[in-house]
């Protein structure tokens, strides 16, 4: 039969399980703006009568209602997802901000970049063939070709600081990877701990899934959640994370851009296997990207721009002739043959040949001086064979690939908002959602109060009346 003080504990058990409802949402309404934060719930399961015998019989009731555990509100699927969401759009991002660095320093169509300065010295050289006689022209000629010449100087200038810069923010974001690595190992113990000893650990998650994410953001790292608890984080299939263990990553390679090649580029290596070489996404592999190939593919680009304008303009004046009589292959034109080197190697106009004929030693068949040479070196811009030729072959193929990335970068942000607005949905905090739970626990105290007050005014009845009937 049962007691009617198994009434008490019955009410007990639910003004104990109610509270901690109560503490739950409070916790919840708490960090509704905490980054990572990931909201419970309280899972409630009631107590389990006794287990009769075969001839046994028992009117006993239930033994009242217990926490079962703390739920955090996730969703496995969409956290994977998002992590590689997440890296995506980290490295189109990132390609996207290198891209349009690169058309800053070029900045075409404008009339100050290297399309408008070519031009420039090709007019230079129309300008000689219809007044050679006088030096100004080819003073002219001279600083304009000074100025394409510096302007592909400072192009390359301009990319080797970017690829500096790259490579000095890649440096960083090791040390800080190699942080993060130590720490989801530290956190992974604790957590394994605590879930043996049956204790929560469901804030020591959130700060580890949060540390996932970034890494994932970073080199767009995944993880697998094994039944213990802990994380095993992997870096393009090796693992970076396993267990109580991380591993180290450092960079090699060049420093430099001219030191970047076919067999030698800048890659993330682990440090305790040399060679074994870490595929990255996210952020870093997007710069690894722009160093081992878009910079320096730019860069070899520019220095054929440089070895056609070198070319071109040594071979056209090399047979030809100065006004004194020198022929072009003595002084060269330019000197160099890449984007770094090349410079203006005459300052003096008459060292300029633009003659075909020699002045000091005519031909009968030939003019002793004449303008051939300028004459066919002014239509070389038009040529489609010509510097200006490739180096519009250069920026179509850049603002194709900018405009690529470009898009595929809003596409991939569309796609990556949707995704956490899902993961929202599973894990954040609606306060809307929290004040309807803490009037739920509130009543249900509520009710388990008054279920203990009655019990408690039946027994005084019982204990302090019984047997006063007639007295």
């Amino acid at each position: 039969m049962a007691s009617t003080f198994g009434g008490i504990n019955t009410a007990l058990s639910s003004l104990y399980a109610q509270r901690r409802g109560l503490d739950i949402a409070g916790q919840n309404i708490a960090n509704a703006n905490t980054e990572g934060y990931t909201r419970q719930r309280v899972r409630m399961q009631a107590q389990g009568g006794v287990n009769p015998g075969i001839y046994s019989t028992t009117d006993a009731v239930a033994g009242g209602v217990g926490v079962a555990s703390i739920e955090r509100g996730r969703n496995q699927y969409l956290e994977d997802r998002g992590r590689v969401e997440h890296g995506n759009s980290a490295y189109l991002t990132s390609s996207k901000a290198a891209y349009d660095q690169i058309e800053s320093v070029l900045a075409e169509p404008s009339d100050t970049a290297l399309q408008a300065r070519l031009h420039d010295m090709w007019d230079g050289w129309n300008d000689v063939a219809n007044n050679w006689q006088d030096p100004s022209t080819r003073s002219a000629l001279i600083e304009r070709s000074h100025t394409v010449a510096i302007s592909l100087n400072d192009a390359h200038t301009s990319l080797s600081n970017q690829f500096d810069a790259t490579h000095s923010q890649m440096s960083a974001y090791v040390d800080q990877i190699n942080t993060l690595s130590s720490s989801i190992a530290d956190m992974n113990n604790q957590i394994v701990v605590a879930t043996k000893a049956g204790l929560p650990s469901n804030e020591l998650q959130d700060q580890r899934d949060l540390k996932v994410m970034n890494l994932s953001e970073l080199v767009g790292a995944s993880a697998h959640i094994k039944p213990d608890g802990s994380a095993n984080v992997y870096v393009g299939g090796a693992a970076l994370v396993e267990g109580f263990q991380s591993r180290q990553l450092t960079m090699t390679g060049p420093v430099t851009l001219d030191g970047i090649n076919d067999t030698d580029k800048v890659a993330l290596e682990f440090t305790d296997s040399p060679g074994l070489k870490a595929s990255a996404g996210g952020t870093m592999g997007a710069m690894l990207d722009t160093m081992n190939s878009t910079l320096s593919g730019v860069a070899r680009d520019l220095d054929s721009v440089a070895e056609s304008l070198t070319t071109s303009v040594n071979t056209a004046t090399a047979d030809g002739y100065t006004m004194n009589g020198t022929k072009g292959d003595v002084t060269p034109f330019f000197m160099g043959t890449t984007a770094a080197t090349i410079k203006v190697n005459i300052t003096d106009p008459s060292q300029v040949a633009f003659s075909t004929g020699n002045p000091t030693d005519p031909d009968p068949n030939v003019a002793a001086i004449d303008h051939g040479v300028a004459d066919a070196l002014s239509d070389v811009g038009a040529s489609g064979s010509g510097p200006d030729a490739t180096y519009q072959a250069v920026i179509g193929r850049l603002g194709v690939a900018a405009q690529a990335t470009s898009r595929r970068s809003e596409i991939q942000n569309a796609v990556t908002d949707q995704v956490d607005v899902s993961r929202q949905g599973e894990a954040g905090v609606n306060l809307d959602e929290e004040m309807t739970h803490l009037l739920t626990y509130q009543r249900g105290y509520e009710a388990a109060s008054r279920v203990l007050t009655t019990i408690d005014s039946m027994l005084d009845q019982l204990i302090n009346r019984t047997g006063m009937v007639g007295r």
